[in-house]
């Protein structure tokens, strides 16, 4: 890819999205940084000036104004190089605790599923149609929850294993003509302003002593001082986005490691330990 490198970034006012703006920036890179407020970026915007930095008001749940976003970008820096896909939120609630209150997961789908992929497609056609030479990065920020449960959390891990699936199967579908590389970066839990944003739905009394109580406990402590630190992240992130064959995912954190390598065991062993019951289940006349 060409040096230095444009990027789009979506949910750019706090957490990863704020830090990969940060380091990018910082990196001698332009960056089209978009949230909701733009005003939390004014330090930001006084630091840089408009050829380094060009600062959009976007909510991701609007597909039109995810098109003129990357239509100003492009008219502004004449390519996007790298699509920093990070925009989300997280909801707390065990899946049965959740009844009757539909309302606040679909929002949080229409934020990190459908806002994702609306602007998933815009950064695929950004790359294919309007970059010459044509190519590019998309960075999908997911989770280790994208690669396993988490209990009292069911409703994020779906929104990230929605993720997961629409960009496994989208790499199968991109002409590699084209140089579009496609990363799920799977993070686990950085010292981010998560706990701060995320929503929160009454446990079911019945869960009080079971795991899910565990997890509630697990998302009050990702603001501590345990968890790892999110500059040391994205500068991993950035060196992704310059690996000439990146991986399909991204382990981040060793928790993330961890998880990804014990789900990749429990499909082994449940895929051998059953085996057998596939055997003669052919059509015979």
């Amino acid at each position: 890819m060409p040096s230095p490198n444009v990027w789009f970034i979506t949910g750019a006012s706090a957490g990863f999205g704020r830090f990969m703006t940060e380091h990018a920036l910082e990196k001698g890179d332009f960056v089209v940084a978009t949230l909701r407020r733009p005003q939390v970026l004014a330090e930001l915007t006084a630091k840089y000036d408009s050829t380094r930095l060009l600062v959009i008001k976007l909510d991701v749940k609007d597909p039109d104004r995810i098109t003129t976003a990357f239509e100003k970008a492009q008219e502004t820096f004449g390519r996007i190089d790298v699509v920093f896909n990070n925009a989300a939120y997280a909801t707390v609630s065990e899946v049965e605790s959740a009844r009757g209150h539909d309302d606040l997961v679909r929002d949080m789908f229409e934020v990190n599923f459908w806002g994702a992929l609306h602007v998933t497609q815009a950064a695929i056609k950004c790359f294919r149609d309007m970059n010459r030479p044509a190519g590019g990065r998309l960075l999908q920020v997911s989770s280790m929850a994208g690669i396993e449960g988490i209990p009292a959390v069911a409703f994020y891990v779906a929104t990230k294993h929605a993720l997961e699936g629409l960009s496994e199967s989208l790499v199968k579908e991109l002409d590699p003509a084209w140089n579009i590389k496609v990363t799920l970066i799977e993070p686990g839990p950085f010292q981010t302003s998560m706990h701060a944003s995320y929503t929160v739905i009454p446990a079911n009394p019945a869960y009080a002593n079971t795991a899910a109580a565990i997890g509630r406990t697990f998302m009050d402590s990702i603001s501590g001082t345990s968890v790892d630190d999110p500059r040391k992240g994205v500068a991993k992130f950035y060196e992704l986005a310059n690996l000439p064959e990146p991986p399909l995912r991204l382990a981040v954190g060793k928790l993330a490691v961890e998880s990804m390598n014990r789900k990749a065991q429990s499909l082994i062993a449940d895929a051998s330990a059953y085996a057998s019951w596939s055997e003669g289940l052919e059509i015979t006349n």
